[in-house]
């Protein structure tokens, strides 16, 4: 198997995957590997990736997101790496339900930042949210990223390697250079793990939103990445045009930013319900044909 990981890294470096997204795959095909007692993975036909994604959906019980990852690292194997599209075939495609992702208020932003006890998880809080970034741009954040002089926050290598600025205000800005004064963390990077010196693990920054907004009473689902969907709806709140928030979170597509049109607060409240329009009994009676079928 060392001999085909070798290879499919080298496929996917070529297709200038991201490093985060090859541990990923390689992790998935390995896990499928193990699932079947370690054969060659030349041994493994359609029939088994089918039933390997279903062991993972009825007995591990894999949110969808999470099968989507395993099928596309076993896809891309299969097709790639060991050139046997139709083990590929076998995999049905998913249909992901499309749901709005949860939104905090304000309120409950300004809650999470004052009971967050660590300076440094605060200051990556007030980031995220800040500059609307992922969790992994977070990590990779460096000092020299944050331009003073054109007042932006240089984002280094995002979805799909591409760079892009975002938002530096001058309340961010302040406290970014109050906490490096501070904390001084080992140049280039302002985020660190205090145990390596390096850059922190994506997943160790999420395991630490989890935890905070747990201490802060928020039940509201969704994990760090809820901060760059907060704000997104705020910005639209606050009359920032689609176009200019695209730019800002680095969508390819307007049509992924539009999402945010359902969201937003300001839209709902400036729409007028159809029943705002109906002529009806005053408030606090009921409409005749209602009672009559009430009472019958």
């Amino acid at each position: 198997m060392s001999r085909l990981r070798d290879r499919m890294i080298r496929d996917m470096e070529l297709r200038q995957f991201a490093h985060a997204t090859q541990k990923a795959y390689v992790w998935q095909v390995e896990k499928l590997v193990e699932h079947y007692g370690g054969i060659s993975p030349a041994g493994i036909d359609g029939k088994m990736v089918q039933d390997y994604l279903h062991h993972l959906i009825t007995e591990h019980h894999y949110a969808s997101s999470s099968v989507d990852i395993a099928a596309a690292a076993i896809r891309f194997f299969f097709t790639r790496t060991l050139g046997h599209p139709e083990v590929s075939a076998a995999i049905p495609p998913r249909r992901r339900p499309s749901r709005l992702p949860e939104i905090l208020s304000r309120g409950e932003i300004e809650h999470l930042f004052a009971t967050t006890r660590s300076p440094k998880h605060r200051m990556m809080f007030m980031t995220a949210y800040g500059a609307g970034l992922r969790r992994g741009e977070l990590t990779r954040l460096k000092v020299s990223d944050i331009d003073r002089g054109r007042m932006v926050l240089h984002v280094r290598e995002g979805k799909g390697g591409k760079d892009r600025v975002s938002l530096l205000s001058e309340r961010l800005l302040s406290y970014l250079e109050s906490y490096w004064r501070t904390y001084r963390p080992p140049a280039p990077w302002l985020f660190v793990s205090q145990k390596t010196g390096r850059p922190m693990l994506p997943g160790s920054v999420g395991d630490i939103f989890r935890k905070a907004k747990l201490a802060a009473g928020i039940t509201k689902t969704g994990g760090i990445h809820i901060l760059r969907h907060s704000f997104a709806t705020h910005l639209l709140e606050g009359g920032t045009d689609l176009h200019t928030i695209q730019s800002l979170l680095g969508h390819s597509s307007l049509r992924t930013t539009a999402r945010y049109l359902h969201l937003t607060s300001k839209t709902l409240r400036g729409t007028t319900s159809p029943l705002d329009l109906l002529r009806l009994p005053g408030r606090g009676a009921a409409a005749p044909s209602v009672c009559s079928s009430l009472r019958s």
